[in-house]
């Protein structure tokens, strides 16, 4: 049934929780994976200024975070590639929406930091925009509880 994978990183524990679940799930079905990195460029530049050097700092992140993931993906074994998204000024969700489509995906898995209350409503979460607006099912992986 799941053929072509989808799965977004941000370098954090939970989205290598999820995207070790999604190699779990494509070694099970003979599937592949993509992974994506999702560059907002505003969301890495402080103040008025758009600082060139900050901009290349946030480039040389993201692309380290990519390369990470994918090495991760094809150590499994699993079919994968990696592929690093600039959108400035889109939201995460429609990014990752558009990226289904192009691929052809039948799943997402991604990382939820199971943020609630005000966090949640200052920092936002992509996983609750990649559920709203994605074509096709989407698995969250929670992150791990503290102890």
């Amino acid at each position: 049934m799941f053929k072509r994978i989808l799965v977004p990183v941000d370098g954090s524990e939970t989205s290598t929780k999820a995207l070790v679940a999604a190699l779990q799930l494509a070694r099970e079905r003979d599937a592949s994976v993509r992974v994506i990195h999702v560059l907002d460029e505003l969301a890495y530049l402080t103040g008025y200024e758009y600082s060139a050097t900050a901009l290349e700092e946030a480039r040389k992140y993201a692309q380290k975070t990519l390369d990470d993931a994918v090495a991760i993906a094809q150590s499994s074994g699993v079919p994968a590639d990696g592929k690093l998204l600039e959108t400035p000024g889109r939201r995460l969700g429609d990014v990752v929406a558009d990226e289904v489509r192009a691929l052809n995906a039948d799943l997402v898995v991604v990382g939820t930091h199971g943020r609630r209350g005000m966090s949640r409503v200052l920092l936002g979460s992509g996983a609750e925009q990649v559920i709203r607006v994605c074509p096709v099912p989407v698995l969250t992986i929670r992150a791990a509880e503290p102890a």
